[in-house]
């Protein structure tokens, strides 16, 4: 548990009163406005604090009144009674009943995670709700989109005002902790998508009363940015995190958009926060997402980052793409590709396309140290009209690039609905004020203006959805009904099987692996191998190319001898003979014990072979 007591926000005492805290350095004087009327000055303590302790249950709704006049929430409310701008609520963390009280988590390499927003899926019940299926696909971990409370109803959460108060309209408090242990009792973990880098554009009172939460010398995409330097600040978020792990218990947090936050040593000194206050015991994941590629973070209290550069050098193999980010994949991908499956990282410390130096040398990090994607909340929304990616590229490209995400070392990650190939897109959605909802509306269509697709085409760029319409959000919603269609089946099946396989032959083997090297075959053809804690080699051949690609006899031998645990497109292999283990669950690829005697000398057009071969 935590060595010392939150300092931010209204925290129950135990003796049947409530301590509220604001920490309002540029205010004369605040209160706290009851819902019932009733208002209670709070004393003026040292370094901008203002305190008070009073009579006060829990479920009572509350606000600050600075200087008399402006009412505004509680920046730390746990709870609000109703949308952000209302009032919060007064939560006692210690009255929900767990049915899970024991649960420790699950060790970081076990991680197959699902990627999922939970207001598309029917708040916290209509999550709680598809946890069954999840874990019979396979899947080990749910990572929930960002839960603090936004403006309206509709927000993909990183718009975000209060983050200790998760959204009215997902649920209550205890509808959150009901979705969790309801994972947990499933063996499921529960990552939460966390925002420490800005606050969302409505909402945010702070500048009113707390101007130094900020620093005027260094702006962000959102604005000034915010300054960690101030302990006042550092603790407001490390004390977040602290109460997503021990009140809500969750297993992990992943931190959008590190590189945007301006001082690196607040996550050093975050990570070890949170490792000081868990038992030795509790097994708790903290991932990054981070562009500037920073591995030395990964030996520093973190255990992964979302690897872009291995979805964006995939994307650009499979789709052709080479606008925007994909530029500093689009030549040598191959190469690329390469790298990133023996070294992790793509970028570590080259020149990208604006003439920036980003990364750090990752080669000596474990293959587990990286998340890899082919398609996630980011890397689907942000298109203009939200196309997944089996509408991009081939169904048996897509499918090779599958098997290599689920089976190879690195941790994969699922975006909702991929599974099943869904037909919806995810779009951008907001449901903003009248004047924020027109800047929102123009900004997303003034985005795509430049790409090749809407060049000179200004009706194209008026058909991108507009973010503020409720049809926008509508249209988003996966149809979970429709993945027992046969069109979906077969990729729903496609996906349990190879998850069976990683479970099976993987995971057990997974603790420790490192990169035994990856080679270039040909042009968007490559080999992968790595030493599994066993001494056992795993290897992956793939070929996304239309052509077809001799493998080496040295590696056609070291294949030859090892065991099949999938392949995929090897029918037009120029050899007769070739496995092929498509349809079969991981209890039949079992029985498939060896790769048999005429392996093909030559990886058709989009096709995979898996092996592992055991030690001698």
């Amino acid at each position: 548990m935590p060595t010392s007591a939150p300092t931010h926000g209204a925290l129950l005492t135990g003796s049947g009163q409530t301590r509220f805290s604001l920490w309002a350095p540029d205010a004369q004087a605040v209160s706290v406005e009851l819902v019932n009327g009733d208002i209670h000055p709070l004393d003026a303590a040292a370094g901008g604090w203002f305190c008070i302790e009073i009579d006060c249950a829990a479920g009572t709704g509350y606000r600050f009144l600075i200087n008399n006049e402006q009412a505004v929430p509680d920046p730390a409310s746990r709870a609000q009674l109703e949308d952000l701008h209302g009032f919060s609520c007064v939560v006692d963390h210690h009255c929900y009943h767990w049915l899970c009280g024991n649960w420790q988590g699950r060790p970081w390499h076990e991680a197959i995670i699902y990627e999922l927003h939970v207001g598309l899926l029917g708040g916290f019940k209509g999550v709680r709700n598809r946890l069954a299926s999840l874990k019979k696909l396979g899947i080990t971990a749910i990572e929930l989109m960002p839960l603090g409370e936004f403006p309206g109803n509709r927000n993909w959460g990183y718009d975000g005002a209060l983050p200790f108060a998760p959204e009215s309209s997902y649920g209550t408090p205890d509808e959150l902790k009901n979705l969790i242990d309801t994972a947990h009792g499933l063996g499921l973990m529960v990552y939460i998508d966390v925002v420490y880098n800005h606050f969302g554009p409505d909402g945010n009172y702070l500048d009113l009363y707390a101007s130094s939460f900020f620093r005027s010398d260094i702006q962000t995409p959102w604005g000034s940015a915010i300054d960690f330097r101030r302990p006042e600040v550092r603790n407001f978020f490390c004390e977040n995190a602290l109460m997503w792990i021990f009140d809500y218990r969750v297993d992990g947090l992943r931190f959008d958009a590190a590189h945007a936050i301006s001082d690196r040593d607040f996550l050093v000194d975050l990570a070890h926060r949170v490792r000081s206050a868990l038992n030795p015991n509790r097994q708790v994941h903290l991932v990054l997402e981070n562009e500037y590629n920073c591995a030395t973070l990964l030996e520093q209290g973190f255990d992964a980052q979302w690897n872009d550069d291995g979805h964006n050098v995939l994307h650009t193999i499979l789709t052709g793409e080479h606008e925007g980010y994909y530029t500093d994949f689009s030549t040598n991908s191959t190469a690329k590709l390469a790298r990133c499956l023996s070294e992790g990282f793509i970028y570590q410390g080259e020149e990208d396309r604006n003439g920036m130096r980003r990364g750090e040398s990752s080669a000596h990090l474990p293959a587990t140290a990286f998340v890899l994607f082919l398609q996630n909340h980011d890397q689907v929304g942000n298109r203009a009209f939200g196309d997944r990616l089996h509408r991009l590229t081939s169904a048996d490209a897509l499918k090779c690039s599958v098997a290599l995400m689920l089976l190879s070392p690195m941790v994969p990650l699922l975006f909702m609905g991929e599974e099943w190939g869904a037909t919806e897109p995810f779009l951008y959605f907001t449901e903003h004020h009248e004047e924020l909802a027109n800047a929102v509306y123009h900004g997303r269509r003034n985005e795509f203006k430049e790409f090749a697709h809407f060049r000179g085409f200004a009706e194209t760029v008026l058909d991108v959805p507009d973010p503020n319409a409720l049809k926008t959000f509508l249209d988003s919603i996966p149809d979970y009904e429709s993945a027992s269609r046969p069109e979906h089946q077969q990729w729903h099946d496609f996906y349990s099987q190879l998850l069976a396989l990683r479970q099976q032959h993987i995971i057990p083997r997974l603790r420790g692996t490192r990169s035994s090297g990856a080679q270039v075959l040909a042009e968007h053809a490559v080999s992968a191998s790595w030493t599994m804690a066993d001494r056992s080699e795993l290897r992956i051949s793939l070929n996304l190319s239309s052509a077809q690609v001799l493998l080496p006899d040295s590696m056609h031998s070291e294949i030859n001898t090892g065991k099949l645990l999938f392949s995929w497109g090897l029918d037009s292999a120029d050899t007769a003979g070739a496995a092929d283990v498509d349809g079969e669950n991981a209890a039949d690829a079992e029985k498939s014990a060896s790769l048999p005697a005429h392996l093909p000398v030559r990886l058709p057009p989009h096709s995979v072979i898996v092996s592992l071969k055991e030690a001698t």
